[in-house]
């Protein structure tokens, strides 16, 4: 019967609309929900059989719930280094817990990066999910798997230890006076048995340098070390000097033929226009790229360290140290001129022992623990999972979603690369709620809702006039 039908219509117009109502009920409590998209309740007519000619059956209307997934909101700055927000395509992906993940546990992937540092060290969001990414391994690899969700880890910016950077580079800008006069009588010099790393003026020994020039080096375990290079003017050939390289005997273990503490000695020559002529010295072995070579302290005992060799002393228990001796650059280097001897600048990398004092992470993705020593290293790479549908997605509680078979399968990215979005730090996506439409949409929906139950309310009193009739 028609007026059952439209009876029916009525009915279906406010299971519809209640729908719609509640749809837009959520959209407008998370206007300002980081990463949140708009749902929306499209409306679809109900055809049913029209059997007799000339007579018509109300179908109705109904309700169809879509999220708009894929429509990106407005990026906007954040005062802490650790929110973060996507720029183009892809999810963060998440878990429920930071520690002891397997294949088994739930990863579920989300455009919410208002992430903050727990008491862990994990990064995790307002919902409680912890960030994943690809760990940094020692020389700054990352093994990114686009399929194995395993590969992945929690991040920490916490429990990684202290930061230290050994010394590996050096360079000097010094003068050497080419006036300098040579000492007479000529001093008995011998490098092993009367040098000038054995001078000692109260004692009167050892052999008093021209000049000295002091670095300072940081070893494999923080500690700043002071190295010496001493200088003494020879009669012949020209423009050459006896020199030494040395540091603290009680530090150095030194070979045969070198004095206590002693770790290279030689010549080093110069060319007439006052630079340095690297290949005419004997202190680096003729070597045009001149270092610094001290062995590990891996064995006790002062026979450790070969002829003509010097390692650090066993009771410091550090690593070997090589460092390159920048003396012949553009900026200076060493040279011999006519002018006072003097250390214009030593200029050195290394860092001594730094703890971490904040995070960054670059538009790549990658999370970088800052140390009070300047040092910055990187931990991580956030993982971007895309999707080929994302709006086929399943919306699951605190913001994030989960795979389905219309979003198809997951691809896990590198940020910035193969279609993925770039990264944004201190920025958080805003929710797609635009107010003026859901406002707008509220008074449309409370319409058809009344005209809705107006439907009901005839079709009840015609209902009641048909009954009348035997009356």
């Amino acid at each position: 019967m028609s007026i059952n039908s439209a009876m029916l219509a009525g009915v279906s117009g406010l299971v519809a609309n209640s729908s719609a109502l509640a749809a837009i009920s959520d959209n407008i409590a998370n206007v300002n929900t980081v990463g949140y998209k708009r749902n929306q309740i499209n409306f679809a007519n109900i055809v049913t059989g029209q059997s007799v000619r000339g007579r018509y059956s109300a179908g109705g209307v109904q309700g169809q719930p879509y999220q708009y997934v894929s429509q990106q909101g407005l990026l906007q700055t954040s005062s802490s280094n650790t929110d973060i927000a996507i720029a183009g395509d892809g999810f963060f992906v998440v878990t429920e817990k930071a520690q002891g993940l397997t294949a088994a546990d739930t990863r579920v992937f989300t455009r919410a990066g208002a992430f903050h540092v727990d008491a862990e060290g994990f990064l995790q969001n307002t919902a409680g999910f912890y960030l994943q990414g690809w760990p940094v391994d020692e020389f700054g690899n990352v093994n990114a798997n686009p399929s194995d969700l395993t590969s992945l880890q929690s991040i920490n910016v916490k429990n990684i230890g202290a930061a230290v950077v050994p010394t590996t580079q050096v360079q000097i800008t010094a003068n050497l006076n080419a006036d300098t006069p040579v000492s007479t009588p000529a001093p008995a010099y011998d490098s092993a048995a009367n040098s000038m790393s054995a001078y000692d003026p109260v004692a009167g020994t050892g052999v008093k340098p021209d000049f000295t020039a002091q670095l300072g080096v940081v070893d494999s375990q923080g500690a700043t070390r002071t190295l010496s290079i001493s200088f003494l003017k020879l009669a012949s050939p020209a423009n050459t000097w006896q020199a030494e390289i040395y540091g603290d005997p009680s530090e150095i273990t030194s070979g045969a033929g070198l004095a206590p503490g002693q770790i290279r000695a030689g010549t080093v020559a110069f060319n007439q226009d006052g630079s340095i002529d690297l290949a005419g010295s004997t202190l680096f072995g003729g070597s045009t790229t001149p270092s610094i070579n001290i062995g590990a302290s891996d064995d006790p005992g002062p026979s450790a360290a070969g002829a003509g060799l010097a390692e650090w002393d066993a009771a410091l228990g550090i690593g070997a140290s090589t460092i390159e001796l920048s003396l012949d650059s553009a900026a200076g280097g060493l040279s011999q001129l006519s002018s006072a001897s003097t250390v214009k600048t030593v200029t050195s990398n290394g860092a001594g022992v730094g703890q971490v004092t904040g995070v960054q992470i670059d538009e790549d993705g990658f999370v970088s623990a800052v140390f009070d020593n300047g040092e910055i290293r990187r931990l991580a790479q956030i993982a971007v999972a895309t999707f080929l549908n994302p709006d086929g997605l399943t919306a699951a509680s605190g913001n994030a979603y989960r795979p389905s078979i219309y979003s198809g399968d997951f691809s896990l990215k590198k940020a910035n690369e193969g279609g993925a979005g770039a990264v944004a730090s201190s920025a958080l996506e805003a929710s797609t709620v635009d107010l003026s439409s859901e406002f707008t949409g509220l008074i449309t929906t409370q319409r058809a809702y009344s005209a809705s139950s107006r439907i009901i309310m005839t079709a009840d009193q015609m209902m009641e006039e048909l009954l009348n009739i035997k009356r």
